[in-house]
C-alpha cells in the first residue's frame, strides 16, 4: 500500500503490517519453534534467594501461584521444604491451595540430592494427594568440585539415590546440574547419564552464574540432544539461567530456540546477586513474536504484587511494569501519540512510540507534563482531566513546566491549576 494510500484509508480497514515495516522478519535468525515449550516459574524458591527479598505471608505465595496459573504457565517450584519447618509447612498449604482451587498449575519443590529433602516432598505430595515434580539439583562445574573435594563416584551415587528415592514413590524427577554452562563434557556425560539411568525424566542445564552467552547455549543444548541420541533416550530439557551479564533473557528465547522445552525464570528477574531470567520479560517477548497466544491481562498485576510483597522496587524504566514504560513528557512524542489519539485510532497511538502496545497488557499510554514538553502535552492533559484548555492556563502551566528540572507530578499540575483559578476570581 502506498503512502498516499495509506493517508487516504479509514483507520480501521488499515492492517498493522500497512504501517510498520517489521526488520524482524526479514531474516529472522529466530523462527517459531516447531516443538512445544513450557515455562517454569522460580519466583518462590530461586527468587526468594536473593539478599535483598522478603519472604512473602502464604497468602501472598498462594496469589502469585494462582495468577501464575491465569497466565497459562505450566510449571511452578513452590519451594524447598527440606529448608526447614517454615518452608515446609508454606509449602505444605500452598500445595493444598493448588489442590482445592483446581489449578492447571503443577507443582514442583527443590532439593539437594540427599534424602533428607526429598523425603519431605514425598510426605506432602501423599498427604495432600497431588503429584510434586522434584528438582534434585547438584554442583557439576569443576572449579565447584574443586572447592567443596568433592569424588566423581560419590556424586554419581548421591545422584542414583535421590533420583531413585522419588522414583520408588511415583513422582516424577528433573535432574539439576548447577553450573551446567561451566562444567566439563566428561562429567557432565557421567552425571546426565546416571541421572537418565536411574529414571530422571528431565536435565536441567543451569547458568548459574549468569556466565554464558548465546552460543554457549546453543553449544551446550546441542551436546545435550546429541547425548541423548546417544544414551536412546527422550528426555526433556530445561534452561535456568542467571542474569549476571545481562544476558539471561537473551539466553532463554535462544534456548527455545535450539531445542529446550521448558524455561525457568523468576517475575522481576528477583534472584541471587542480579537475579534470574525475568520470566515476565519472557513472556512479554513470546508474545509480541507469536510464539504464544496466552492472556497476559494479569500480567502487570503479578508483577505488582511481587514487587509489594518482596518489598523489590520495579525501577521506572522496567519493560512493562515501571512507571515510565509508556509515560513521555518529551513534546515531539507526546504530540505524535496525541495526533494519533484525536484521530480515534488506539491503535496507532499504542505503536507509534511504543514497541509495546500498552493496551494488549491493561496499560496505555500516559502524556506527562515537565521541562521537555510541548504545549501540546498540557493540553492534552487538561483535556483528560476534564479541565478547560484555555489558553492563559496553558501558558501558565506550561510556564511553570518550563521552569522545573523533570516531569511535574499531578500533583504540582492541580496546584497551578488551583492557584490560576483563584487568581482568576
Amino acid at each position: 500500500m502506498t503512502r498516499k494510500h495509506i493517508l487516504e484509508t479509514p483507520v480501521d480497514q488499515l492492517k498493522e503490517s500497512d504501517i510498520i515495516f517489521d526488520w524482524n522478519e526479514v531474516d529472522p535468525r529466530k523462527s517459531k519453534p516447531r516443538h512445544a515449550f513450557s515455562f517454569f516459574d522460580e519466583t518462590l524458591r530461586d527468587g526468594l534467594q536473593s539478599p535483598s527479598v522478603v519472604d512473602p505471608p502464604i497468602a501472598d505465595k498462594i496469589r502469585i501461584v494462582e495468577l501464575m496459573d491465569e497466565l497459562g504457565v505450566q510449571h511452578i517450584d513452590i519451594g524447598l521444604p527440606g529448608a526447614g519447618p517454615r518452608a515446609r509447612e508454606d509449602v505444605r498449604e500452598i500445595a493444598t491451595a493448588m489442590r482445592d482451587n483446581k489449578l492447571k498449575i503443577r507443582a514442583a519443590c527443590a532439593a539437594r540430592t540427599v534424602a533428607a529433602d526429598i523425603e519431605p516432598i514425598i510426605e506432602i505430595s501423599q498427604q495432600v494427594g497431588i503429584e510434586i515434580e522434584v528438582m534434585a539439583f547438584i554442583g557439576s562445574s569443576s572449579i565447584r568440585l574443586y572447592a567443596e573435594a568433592w569424588d566423581l563416584d560419590r556424586m554419581l551415587k548421591l545422584s542414583a539415590d535421590a533420583i531413585g528415592l522419588a522414583r520408588r514413590y511415583n513422582l516424577p524427577c528433573t535432574y539439576v546440574t548447577e553450573d551446567t554452562t561451566r562444567s566439563h563434557p566428561e562429567v557432565l556425560r557421567a552425571l546426565f547419564g546416571n541421572a537418565i539411568e536411574h529414571g530422571a525424566h528431565r536435565l536441567c542445564l543451569c547458568d548459574t552464574v549468569g556466565h554464558v552467552t548465546p552460543d554457549g547455549v546453543r553449544s551446550l543444548i546441542d551436546w545435550t540432544k546429541m547425548l541423548c541420541r546417544e544414551l536412546g533416550q527422550d528426555v526433556g530439557i530445561d534452561w535456568h539461567g542467571h542474569n549476571d551479564r545481562g544476558l539471561a533473557l537473551e539466553n532463554a528465547l535462544w534456548a527455545i530456540e535450539f531445542g529446550a522445552d521448558r524455561v525457568h525464570g523468576t517475575v522481576l528477574g528477583v534472584g541471587e546477586r542480579v537475579g534470574n531470567t525475568a520470566l515476565d520479560q519472557v513472556l512479554l517477548n513470546m508474545k509480541l513474536l507469536n510464539w504464544i497466544d496466552n492472556d497476559l491481562g494479569k500480567l502487570v498485576d503479578l508483577g505488582q504484587l511481587v514487587s509489594r510483597t518482596t518489598r523489590v522496587p520495579i525501577p521506572c524504566n522496567y519493560p512493562l511494569l515501571g512507571d515510565d514504560a509508556f509515560r513521555t513528557g518529551t513534546g515531539v512524542h507526546a504530540a505524535a501519540v496525541i495526533k494519533a489519539q484525536r484521530r480515534g485510532d488506539h491503535f496507532l497511538a499504542d505503536r507509534i512510540y511504543s514497541g509495546v502496545p500498552a493496551s494488549l497488557f491493561g496499560r496505555r499510554q500516559e502524556i506527562a507534563i515537565g521541562h521537555m514538553s510541548g504545549e501540546s502535552n498540557v493540553h492534552f492533559w487538561l483535556e483528560e482531566n476534564g479541565v478547560e484548555a484555555t489558553p492563559d492556563l496553558v501558558a501558565t502551566v506550561f510556564e511553570r513546566a518550563k521552569k522545573s528540572n523533570r516531569l511535574l507530578t499531578n500533583e504540582e499540575i492541580w496546584q497551578v491549576i488551583n492557584d490560576y483559578q483563584h487568581k482568576a476570581k
